[in-house]
């Protein structure tokens, strides 16, 4: 699943490719896939309206139209958003939801195992109210995420992923976050001292910034919008590393489960 930097990746490519530009037409071939307030149709609703920005929440790619209305997309495992440019012509495999605008750019949202989702959002709709700190904003301070952590007896790895207190970080960012930070995913979240905690927030905002810089991490079927894949996969420390050497102690990176995920850790320096 596309995580904070992938997501945030692919929304600069559609603000730089789609904003200002106007829906002439959208076409649904998979009706669940693509949501409308109730009593509207997604295609119908959608179309005349004009791209005003194009941003993110948490793993949410976000469109601000400019009558107020927002559209919210969720990629899932393996959705994508794809800008076809002009003259474009033939079908992206797996597309159920095509916008044509107006100076013939076409956007595809493909999804081979059609978990993704499209939704239409009436102006203020507080879709996004349950949502946690965004990692990258000024909100997320060190002294803010030192108390997060007080009285908390989940795991620290899954802990990171609750969306509900920490938005976007998903399972290769906390591996990684983790290790840099040096500590074990399975502890306790109340027990960890407070320097690891400082250092465990320094993490998380580096590793996402990196990332992001890369463009992505590319280990399963994430592309950008342009269909291309990113490049952080090639710095990754721990993650889908089983079995090689820590970059730092150089004993064999270990994979276990925490909440139902694999996570992968060094058992040397992650104490």
């Amino acid at each position: 699943m596309p995580e904070l930097p992938e997501v945030e990746t692919i929304a600069r490519g559609l603000a730089n490719a789609l904003t200002g530009k106007t829906v002439a037409a959208v076409t649904v071939t998979m009706a669940k896939i693509a949501i409308a307030p109730p009593g509207e149709t997604f295609a119908a609703a959608l179309a005349g309206e004009t791209i005003a920005a194009v941003g993110r929440r948490g793993k949410y790619v976000v469109f601000q139209l400019a009558s107020g209305r927002r559209l919210a997309v969720h990629l899932r495992m393996t959705g994508r958003l794809i800008v076809h440019p002009l003259g474009y012509s033939e079908p992206y495999p797996y597309t159920h939801v095509m916008l044509v605008f107006t100076d013939g750019t076409r956007l595809s949202f493909a999804d081979v195992r059609q978990f993704g989702r499209m939704r239409l959002l009436a102006a203020g709709d507080p879709w996004d109210a349950d949502g946690g700190v965004e990692p990258l904003s000024e909100g997320f301070t060190r002294e803010a995420f030192l108390s997060m952590l007080d009285g908390r007896r989940t795991p620290i790895k899954a802990f990171l992923l609750d969306q509900s207190r920490i938005a976007g970080i998903g399972n290769i960012y906390a591996c990684e976050a983790l290790w840099e930070a040096g500590i074990r995913p399975s502890r306790p979240s109340h027990r960890i001292s407070r320097p690891a905690r400082r250092r465990l927030h320094g993490a998380i905002r580096d590793v996402l910034h990196r990332s992001i810089e890369a463009r992505g991490t590319s280990v399963d079927d994430y592309v950008d919008a342009e269909g291309l894949k990113g490049g952080f996969q090639n710095q990754l420390a721990v993650y889908g590393r089983l079995g090689e050497p820590c970059p730092r102690c150089g004993k064999p990176i270990v994979r276990t489960v925490i909440g139902q995920r694999g996570t992968w850790w060094c058992r040397g320096c992650q104490k």
